[in-house]
C-alpha cells in the first residue's frame, strides 16, 4: 500500500467549472527564492501536489525551479501538479494583466496555470483585470480563475460584471479569523473557500484551548488547525520551510474532531484579521505610512 494512501494530499474538490484541486498544499510567502525551491521540491517529494505562490511574494523564480526539480526528481509529469499565483495589485487592467502573465510564466517556467487569481480588489481596476483573466480561461491558458481577499462586497460587484464566477476565494483564514459571513456568501455561490494564513500565527499556534485538544488527540497544534479547516469545507496552503513539518502538515487524515471541539474551535474566532484593505497604499482609505504593495526582493 502506498505510503500516501488515505492521505489528504490524494484529496481533491471540485470547483464550479468542474477542475479538480487539491485540499492541501503550499504556500511559500515571506520565503526567499532558494528557500522556496527547496521547499517546493521536497513538497512535492512527499506527496503535495498543489503549490501556490504570487508576484508579490518575489520568488515566483524560486517556485519554478522547484517544480522543475519536483518533476523530474519524482518522474511526475506537469499535469500531476497544480500550480497557483495571482496578479500582482501593480499589474492589475485589462492589458497590463495580460502582458505580464506572458512574463508570469516565464518566472515559473510554465506554459499554463492551473489557477489565475485577482491578489487584491485594486479599486477601479478589478473589473477590467476579471475581463482579463477570462480571457486567459477562454483561451485555455489557465484552467480556472478566482479571487482573493475579495469582501461580500467586491465580490457582489465583481458577480454584476462577469461572465464567468470565481471558482475560488483566497482569505485569510484561521481560527482566530474564521470570516464567517464572508464564507456562508461564498458557499452560496459556489464559490470555493481557501485559505491563506490557515495556522493563524503565533496567536493561533499558541492558544492554550488549541493546545489542550492538540494534548486530547495527540497531535500538534498545526495538525489540530489543518483538520479543522479541512472538516470546515476549506482548502488549505500551510506555508513551511522545515521538511518535518511539510510532512507533519499532511498528517491530518488519522483523527476527527468531534463537533463539540469543532463548536469550541469556531468559539475563539475574533474577526482578527492581519492585513486588509487599510493596509495597503493602492486603496483609497489607506492610512500615511501603510504597508507599501511592491513585490518582495529576496536574495
Amino acid at each position: 500500500m502506498s505510503k500516501l494512501a488515505n492521505s489528504i494530499l490524494q484529496e481533491t474538490t471540485k470547483l464550479n467549472n468542474g477542475v479538480l484541486m487539491p485540499k492541501l498544499g503550499l504556500g511559500v510567502w515571506k520565503t526567499a527564492n532558494e528557500q522556496a525551491e527547496e521547499s517546493v521540491a521536497q513538497a512535492i517529494k512527499h506527496g503535495y501536489r498543489l503549490i501556490d505562490t504570487a508576484k508579490q511574494y518575489g520568488n515566483q523564480a524560486g517556485v519554478g525551479a522547484g517544480i522543475k526539480r519536483g518533476i523530474l526528481e519524482n518522474g511526475l509529469n506537469r499535469k500531476d501538479l497544480f500550480i497557483t499565483t495571482k496578479v500582482f495589485n501593480g499589474d492589475q487592467g485589462y492589458d497590463s494583466t495580460l502582458r505580464n502573465f506572458e512574463k508570469t510564466l516565464q518566472k515559473l517556467q510554465l506554459s499554463y496555470l492551473d489557477l489565475y487569481l485577482i491578489h487584491w480588489p485594486v479599486d477601479n481596476k478589478y473589473i477590467d483585470t476579471w475581463k482579463a483573466l477570462e480571457k486567459l480561461y477562454r483561451d485555455g491558458r489557465v484552467r480556472a480563475i478566482g479571487i482573493s481577499n475579495f469582501d461580500i462586497e467586491h465580490t457582489k460587484t465583481l458577480l454584476a460584471h462577469s461572465d464567468i464566477t470565481p471558482a475560488i476565494n483566497q482569505m485569510e483564514f484561521n481560527p482566530i479569523n474564521q470570516e464567517k459571513d464572508i464564507l456562508s456568501y461564498m458557499n452560496l455561490k459556489g464559490i470555493q473557500m481557501e485559505a491563506w494564513s490557515p495556522l493563524g500565527g503565533g496567536e493561533a499556534l499558541s492558544n492554550p484551548t488549541i493546545k489542550k485538544l492538540a494534548t486530547k488527540y495527540n497531535k500538534s497544534v498545526a495538525q489540530i488547525i489543518l483538520r479543522f479547516d479541512k472538516q470546515m469545507g476549506v482548502i488549505t496552503i500551510p506555508k513551511s520551510t522545515h521538511v518535518e513539518r511539510i510532512v507533519a502538515n499532511s498528517q491530518i487524515n488519522d483523527f476527527t474532531l468531534t463537533t463539540e471541539d469543532m463548536a469550541t474551535i469556531k468559539q475563539l474566532d475574533k474577526g482578527q484579521r492581519s492585513l486588509w484593505y487599510k493596509d495597503f497604499a493602492w486603496h483609497a482609505g489607506h492610512k500615511p505610512n501603510a504597508y507599501v504593495d511592491a513585490v518582495q526582493t529576496w536574495d
